[in-house]
């Protein structure tokens, strides 16, 4: 199950559906555009170094909630990693946002160019 992405004119809202909610420990993330770098659809996040979990769910491709790599902490809610969408942040809780994306390519692109908008 995919997350619902969606671009308002403060923020980019991220939101796990379903089960992904309790595993992620998350019912939404919303980051203010002046802290979104960019996005990238990236299918080659499965050999990316995920570190330690914790608080969430790791099972297979499936990843769902805080990780801790590299000194940095990121959250990750994947199913699988053919529709990755990376979004780079700043000055926020989280370095690094992973998520499945229904249209990661297209996702990827409209979150960069909010993000350069503002």
């Amino acid at each position: 199950m995919n997350n619902i992405v969606t671009l308002t004119d403060d923020a980019l809202v991220i939101e796990p559906r379903g089960l992904d909610k309790v595993w992620s420990f998350t019912k939404s993330l919303s980051i203010p555009w002046g802290h979104v770098r960019g996005a990238t659809h990236d299918s080659g996040m499965k050999t990316e170094p995920k570190g330690w979990r914790g608080p969430g769910l790791r099972a297979g491709s499936k990843l769902s909630g805080t990780f801790h790599a590299d000194g940095e902490r990121q959250f990750w809610n994947v199913n699988g990693f053919e529709n990755t969408v990376v979004i780079e942040l700043s000055d926020e809780h989280f370095s690094r946002i992973v998520v499945s994306a229904d249209d990661p390519s297209r996702q990827a692109a409209e979150i960069t160019a909010r993000a350069a908008a503002h």
